[in-house]
């Protein structure tokens, strides 16, 4: 999962960042609205994590935004206001739940699980597509009944693959789902191809189709057909 958290306090922005990270999703920060605002703009999250008081800002004006650019994109706020107002406006403006500060950070991982099995596209944590099976919550895949031996980063792009099935991806979109900001580092995107050549491969080896299609000039696209 890709997660962007906005917070101004440095040092919970530090701690959540790293947690988030350690818990193996791909995790960004940004500490006012306006780099916020430039984020959500550029990049495609699956969770945001937003503080309310912002220093040039209030958080839950960037939510009518999500909502109209983003819609598939979750919103977890976290704010030390504890008035019911403030709770009641942020779900109204379509958040998708509400954390109030300080809060520990096994707390903060449920919600993000929660919000991520409510809004996932199969709406559940197992997946099964043509031969198959996929078990997200403990990162397990089976392919007719057999192991696959996946990278998190090659589970990640096969989950990628599948919720974007029969859609065209494009090289520079798998990297940026992989990697967030740190792909702008890469000279090439030739990495890309390594991870898809490998998931092709752990796949037929254990009797699996080839389901991702090379679209030349374009990118890849996964389908069972």
């Amino acid at each position: 999962m890709k997660i962007l958290v906005v917070e101004d306090e440095r040092p919970l922005l530090e701690s959540l960042v790293e947690f988030i990270s350690k818990t193996g999703h791909i995790c960004e920060q940004a500490d006012n609205f306006k780099m916020a605002l430039l984020k959500i703009d550029l990049y495609q999250y699956d969770l945001i994590i937003l503080d309310v008081g912002l220093p040039d800002g209030n958080g839950l004006n960037l939510i009518p935004i999500l909502k109209s650019t983003r819609p598939d994109t979750g919103i977890l706020i976290i704010s030390a206001r504890t008035s019911l107002d403030d709770k009641v406006n942020g779900l109204e403006f379509g958040a998708d739940d509400y954390l109030t500060k300080p809060f520990h950070l096994a707390e903060l991982n449920a919600r993000i699980r929660a919000i991520y099995r409510r809004r996932n596209a199969t709406g559940r944590s197992f997946l099964e597509i043509g031969d198959i099976h996929l078990y997200q919550d403990e990162y397990q895949a089976y392919v007719q009944d057999q192991p696959l031996s996946l990278t998190r980063k090659e589970f990640d792009l096969l989950i990628f693959f599948i919720n974007n099935q029969n859609r065209v991806l494009t090289k520079e979109s798998i990297a940026e789902h992989l990697w967030g900001d740190h792909m702008d580092l890469s000279d090439s995107f030739d990495f890309v191809y390594t991870y898809i050549k490998n998931i092709r491969k752990k796949i037929q080896e254990q009797g699996g189709k080839d389901y991702i299609k090379t679209i030349y000039g374009l990118g890849y696209k996964f389908s069972v057909e």
